[in-house]
């Protein structure tokens, strides 16, 4: 099964700049890209078939995110990924996680609890035996949905970037960790709570969900 985590945003046109963003920041965030591994700005336009000029501009925003460094005269590399910095993004997820869970069940639209209903099928029909990294883009998607339901760009930013840097971690154990189904396929009674309307469920398992996280991070360090 493949699963795609860029968001080309339906109906919307995107520009080269933000496509590269999309597909940079993906390789960045599964360790496709590995942390301080160079990034060769040309290289990369020749493989996504864009110019220099986009992935330059995609690369300052990834900048901004944290996902690479630039150093003058020496070139841009992914940035490493540093199990201290676990502590701070949980801080913030612990009490952001539960708050956007909840605003997505009380603000998702028909139309979006319709396409939340869609994951949580697809996610229930996982097997356990699927490819870890397969499973883990799952989990990216779950929570960039609820993040965009919740109708709060500004808790969408915070959290989109946190999460991105979560995965990050997750990836570097990934091959260490024997429950990455289960953390995956939680989702569905998650994403359930928010169709129901049922925030306060909602935020319970939300942050169920991130005490587990830092639980299996944890236990294999």
């Amino acid at each position: 099964m493949s699963v795609e985590l860029v968001d080309t945003g339906e109906g919307a046109t995107q520009s080269n700049a933000d496509l590269a963003y999309q597909i940079i920041r993906e390789r960045l965030i599964m360790l496709d890209i590995r942390p301080s591994e160079p990034i060769n700005d040309e290289g990369l336009a020749r493989q996504l078939g864009f110019g220099r000029t986009p992935v330059r501009e995609a690369l300052k925003r990834l900048e901004r995110d944290r996902l690479v460094i630039a150093y003058p005269r020496r070139g841009t590399f992914a940035t490493t990924v540093d199990i201290t910095d676990l502590a701070h993004i949980q801080e913030i997820r612990r009490q952001l996680e539960p708050v956007v869970a909840a605003r997505a069940a009380t603000a998702a639209s028909q139309e979006t609890k319709l396409k939340l209903s869609e994951l949580a099928d697809d996610i229930a029909k996982l097997d356990p035996a699927d490819d870890p990294r397969t499973l883990l883009r799952f989990d990216v998607r779950v929570h960039t949905a609820i993040y965009k339901a919740s109708g709060n760009p500004y808790l969408e930013d915070v959290l989109v970037c946190q999460d991105a840097h979560a995965t990050r971690i997750w990836c570097l154990f990934l091959d260490r960790l024997s429950n990455v189904a289960e953390h995956v396929t939680e989702h569905v009674a998650l994403l359930r709570a928010i169709i129901d309307g049922d925030a306060e469920l909602a935020a319970k398992l939300a942050a169920e969900h991130v005490a587990g996280f830092e639980k299996a991070v944890r236990a294999v360090l």
